[in-house]
């Protein structure tokens, strides 16, 4: 792509907002590389590599990215044999952390079956932890300029001898100024140090009182800090001591040093990783920013952008467009008033097209189409040089001559107000020759303009299509609206009217226009009319077809669910009636048993076969109860009383909920709507909605947020903690703060190296319940504290 291209289409202003978005100068360095490509595969790589970023930002939240250096020096130096700084070894330990809590952050969401995200796992999964390494380090190094205790017992031994040595020292020396015989000789009863020795303030014209060795001299010469031979031995003691010490030091530094330079390729292909991790999120980022959208890709020259918004307009105040173009014409003609959106539809199709082809998702609706084109051309807005003796014409025309020098067949042009700045006839002439020699090479071309001749030229040829940007005459402003198929209508008779001019003055204006001129802008205004009530009448249809097509669903889940619960009545009713008629078989059977006993006497068998001929009659009786209460007649064992129309009730006989329609009649039927169906129904059959179950569910949840406001404290205190426990504690706090609806907390973290603090700054930069953050003020903790503004 040209240079002079990107700089007009303000792509750099994108690739700015992209870089904002990288967490590390690593990200940011590669955000600042981007490029359209050409490569239509490579394109869909890039934007699947985007849309995996912004699922993963949306589903698990941001990733823990903060930490990330350029250790690649570092890493070679302890390869080759050199010793690391403290600094450089934090460093290492930071990148090393932020691999293994990748590895954390991709194991969870790979933990959902429905996630698919191989580019970016793919990337993950290359990664190496390298745990011991991280833990030596953060254990042996406080900071950039202390050394832990921890590090070593040796070091751990040295500097308890050292603070036993200072000690045991300024006791004696202690003892030494504040004696009764020496106090005279001294300028002041303190103690203090010159080049590493501690020594005692003398005055000058008693130094042969004070036997000792001179290490400094006042600036007046009155005062000699002097070194009592009572502490010289101890004092160098202390010096070996500190030597000790610093070759200790040494030693760990250069033990941690070759533990890196072990692993030192891992270490420096985890930074790649890493840097390349960090650049995808930045993509999947500003497409979260921008509420933007995937575009589907296409080399056939086609566009097709739905609700499309310029990226650096705010996303509450831009009216969205529509614009296609390459299907049934490739060359489109914008007509319309100034300010009314001309330009910015022209940037808008122009950046779309080059953040699409760059990898990022664009600010439009779902199945935006978009066409790779080999070279993307602009010639927009007045470019004119004093110092060149260009004019605004000449100026346009420059471009417009080296853009139809450098074009060729896969091409996107756009034009700002083609051929103006000149006489309207000649301009109209020349914009027309051009538009027409770039229709024959096939090139996609977008032109706005003013000259009426162009929008006859586009109702006249084929491939050519008018649009315009609406305006409203009523209002005298611009609605941003892009209207394709519908030439624009010059409106400035009608402007001038509103704005008050004499109607002399307008009609003898009209006048002096041609009468062809005044028909043409004549049956623009009544298509302008008659496509405003077929928009008007195409709305209410498509809200009919909707209310149609809702009502269809809606019937079509009724039925389902009546089907369904058919059969589950009908399949409980066989299963029941089948159980009964195993019961009464049995009973068959045990009646036939017994009058096989049945003697010959005459008597004895009438009265047993009536008796179990009653029998049987009272258990096919009873069954048949059964039949009719379990199946037939389901019944409320507390049936509602006083319903009102509009209550919400469940019908037992269906097992679903419905709502009265009209109150119980004197024999307690009620009519009820359950789904789609209207039933009468005896109230019996009918309980009360659990209205109160969910009152008493809202009371609990009221008194889970009292209690959780009463134990939280305004304030947390992360002192001493490294960065992994002090997000887990944060955390847990900052969920508890939110349920209890508190509206600003303190975080105590301590000023130290900054490490800490710079962490949670990271941290709470992309939590969802924080609305702001600040470093405290005097009197709150300053640098110690951070203030956190809840949402």
């Amino acid at each position: 792509m040209k240079e002079k291209t990107l700089k007009t289409l303000e792509y750099y202003k994108i690739v700015d907002l992209l870089v904002e978005k990288a967490e590390s100068s690593l990200g940011k360095e590669k955000a600042k590389e981007v490029k359209p490509l050409t490569d239509i595969e490579a394109i869909e790589t890039l934007q699947r590599e985007t849309e995996e970023a912004y699922s993963l930002l949306i589903k698990r939240g941001a990733p823990p990215l903060f930490g990330i250096h350029n250790i690649g020096p570092e890493a070679r130096r302890a390869e080759i044999g050199g010793t690391l700084t403290p600094g450089g070894l934090l460093k290492i330990a930071d990148s090393l952390r932020v691999s293994r809590a990748l590895k954390m952050y991709i194991k969870e969401t790979k933990e959902d079956k429905t996630s698919n995200h191989p580019i970016i796992e793919g990337l993950v999964e290359n990664l190496r932890v390298y745990k011991h390494i991280e833990d030596e380090i953060n254990n042996a190094i406080v900071s950039e300029n202390e050394i832990s205790d921890n590090a070593s017992p040796s070091l751990r031994s040295i500097r308890r001898q050292i603070i036993s040595k200072n000690e045991a020292i300024r006791d004696k020396l202690n003892s030494i100024v504040n004696s009764q015989s020496n106090r005279k000789y001294l300028q002041d009863s303190i103690v203090t140090v010159r080049e590493g020795r501690y020594v005692i303030p003398v005055k000058a014209e008693n130094r042969a009182n004070v036997p000792g060795l001179v290490h400094d001299m006042s600036g007046s010469g009155a005062t000699l800090f002097v070194e009592p031979m009572a502490v010289v031995q101890l004092n160098n003691e202390l010096r070996e001591l500190e030597l000790k010490e610093k070759e200790e030091i040494e030693r760990i530094l250069k033990s941690l040093s070759s533990l890196v330079g072990e692993e030192a390729e891992g270490i420096v292909n985890n930074q790649k990783i890493l840097q390349e991790l960090d650049f995808i999120f930045a993509k999947g980022k500003l497409a979260l920013d921008m509420r933007a959208t995937k575009p589907i890709l296409n080399t056939r020259g086609y566009i097709n952008i739905k609700k499309g918004r310029h990226p650096l307009l705010k996303v509450e105040r831009v009216v969205p467009i529509d614009v296609y173009l390459g299907k049934d014409f490739t060359s489109l003609i914008i007509t319309g008033p100034n300010t009314g959106g001309k330009t910015v539809t022209l940037k808008t199709v122009g950046l779309l097209t080059l953040m699409a082809q760059s990898g990022l998702h664009i600010p439009a609706d779902f199945n935006s189409e978009i066409a790779v084109f080999n070279q993307v051309f602009a010639d927009i807005g007045d470019e004119q040089s004093i110092e060149q003796s260009l004019s605004t014409f000449s100026s346009h025309m420059v471009n417009i001559v080296d853009i139809l020098e450098n074009v060729e067949y896969n091409s996107l042009i756009l034009f700002d107000e083609l051929g103006a700045g000149t006489d309207p006839t000649e301009g109209a002439a020349l914009a027309m020759s051009i538009l027409d020699h770039l229709l024959k090479l096939n090139v996609r071309t977008i032109a706005t303009t003013h000259y009426s001749q162009l929008k006859i030229y586009a109702l006249t040829t084929k491939g050519v299509k008018n649009a315009s940007v609406e305006f409203d005459v009523e209002t005298l402003s611009p609605t941003y609206r892009l209207l394709i198929g519908v030439p624009g209508k010059s409106n400035a008779f009608e402007i001038s009217k509103r704005l008050g001019l004499s109607d002399g003055i307008i009609d003898y204006a009209r006048n002096l226009i041609s009468k062809e001129n005044i028909e043409f802008e004549d049956v623009l205004q009544a298509l302008e009319k008659d496509r405003l009530a077929i928009e008007e009448n195409r709305a209410e249809a498509e809200r009919y077809r909707l209310e149609v097509e809702r009502l269809k669903e809606d019937l079509a889940r009724e039925k389902d669910k009546t089907k369904e619960m058919r059969e589950k009545i009908l399949q409980k009713a066989k299963e029941e009636a089948r159980t009964i008629l195993r019961q009464a078989k049995d009973e068959a059977d045990t009646i036939i048993k017994e009058l096989r006993t049945i003697s010959d006497i005459e008597k004895d068998r009438n009265r047993k076969i009536q008796e179990t001929q009653d029998r049987l009659k009272e258990k096919l009786n009873k069954a048949e109860a059964d039949v009719s209460a379990n199946i037939l007649n389901v019944k409320s064992n507390k049936p509602p009383k006083n319903l009102k129309v509009g209550e919400t009730v469940e019908v037992l006989t269906f097992n679903q909920m419905g709502t009265v329609l009209e109150e119980p009649d004197e024999n307690g039927n009620v009519r009820v709507q359950v789904g789609i169906m209207k039933i009468n129904t005896h109230i019996s059959t009918l309980r009360r909605g659990k209205r109160e179950e969910e009152d008493q569910i809202k009371g609990s949840i009221k008194n889970i947020m009292g209690s959780k406001s009463k134990d939280i404290k305004a304030e947390i205190d992360l002192r001493g903690k490294n960065l992994d426990e002090a997000f887990l504690e944060l955390d847990k706090y900052l969920d508890d703060v939110y349920i209890a609806g508190m509206k600003e907390i303190s975080i105590i973290h301590g000023k130290g190296t900054g490490v800490l603090r710079d962490g949670i700054k990271g941290y709470l930069r992309s939590h969802k319940n924080v609305k702001s953050f600040r470093l405290g003020k005097y009197g709150e903790g300053g640098d110690g504290v951070t203030i956190v503004e809840m949402k």
